[in-house]
């Protein structure tokens, strides 16, 4: 099955396509959003069996096109189709939906510069791509603890991904929350700012690889959310402010308050952010006391213990509503 998501227009020609050159003038039309959300191991086979003999494509085969608006339906209808079956993990399934879904965030976040491939993160709002992924997938489940190695497509965790996509929840707040993200980093990025990335030494850019915090320098406020780490971490702390925990979710009246408190708060930081001086921000968020907690971090199990520890910085952050003097309480957490 393929699933492709179109722009209004496309949508408003999709009742008349009574005919399968219809179907495909659609398909070439929105070629740069197709993805298959089903069948990819007999997508396989058939290119293998291709690759052996030519007159497989001369073949007639019946091919299902799923067209949505929005990425989260077809994700939603990826998980669907999927269950019972032996998965993929979650993190796979996504990627097939990976250029909509990257698609759709980029159109709904004003981030500096999104990065792919061998991109360098030099400024704050400039974020990798697969990251976000990982993001999207914090955000459903509200913890920290995903283990892209591993199979997590288990029916928890469909449910509990589902749950947020047919409530609406990514769409609601998901990339609200992104925003917060990317600006707060844009005003920590202002301490030890990378002015010309031409001119700076090679091994300040981060390359997206995610690395114990105790193995980089923390002299620049980018650094902080160069750690996906930190950015999780960031993520499902408002999650779960927002939405409740798994099995304590809030109504949309109250996710919605939250939501918008949060975004009002946030936004107040930053703009007293911006008012400081040098020494002044390099006080307020007070890398020393971060740089000295992340050294003293336990020796195994490190991926994990740096990802609930920036949880736990964050909730306070957003407990104290965003209003401390500086961010030495939250690295103390």
């Amino acid at each position: 099955m393929i699933g492709i998501v179109v722009d209004e227009n496309g949508w408003g020609s999709v009742p008349g396509l009574a005919s399968p050159m219809a179907v495909r003038k659609v398909l070439d039309d929105f070629k740069d959003n197709l993805s298959i959300i089903d069948g990819m191991q007999r997508t396989t086979a058939l290119i293998d069996a291709r690759s052996n003999s030519e007159d497989v494509g001369h073949h007639t085969i019946r091919v299902e096109v799923w067209i949505a608006k929005t990425s989260e339906s077809l994700i939603y209808r990826m998980l669907v189709l999927n269950t019972g079956q032996v998965p993929w993990n979650l993190k796979q399934q996504l990627e097939v939906v990976y250029a909509p879904l990257v698609n759709t965030i980029a159109s709904k976040v004003k981030f500096t510069r999104l990065l792919t491939g061998s991109d360098r993160r030099w400024k704050g709002g400039e974020f990798k791509t697969d990251s976000l992924i990982e993001s999207y997938i914090a955000f459903g489940l509200r913890r920290t603890e995903i283990d892209t190695q591993e199979n997590l497509a288990d029916e928890f965790s469909r449910l509990d991904v589902a749950d947020a996509l047919t409530g609406r929840k990514y769409d609601q707040y998901f990339y609200r929350v992104v925003q917060m993200l990317v600006d707060f980093d844009i005003a920590l990025s202002r301490l030890n700012e990378v002015v010309d990335p031409q001119t700076a030494n090679p091994d300040d850019g981060d390359d997206g690889v995610e690395k114990p915090q105790r193995g980089r320098q923390m002299n620049r406020g980018r650094n902080i959310f160069d750690s996906q780490a930190a950015r999780v971490g960031f993520i499902v702390a408002c999650a779960v402010s927002i939405l409740g925990r798994i099995g304590m979710d809030k109504d949309n009246e109250d996710s919605e308050k939250n939501c918008a408190a949060l975004e009002d708060k946030c936004s107040n930081l930053i703009a007293e952010m911006a008012k400081k001086n040098e020494d002044e921000l390099n006080k307020f968020i007070a890398l020393d006391v971060l740089s000295e907690k992340l050294s003293k971090r336990p020796s195994s199990a490190v991926g994990r213990w740096e990802r609930n520890y920036f949880e736990s910085a964050f909730k306070i952050l957003i407990e104290e509503e965003f209003s401390v003097p500086s961010l030495e309480p939250c690295w103390r957490a």
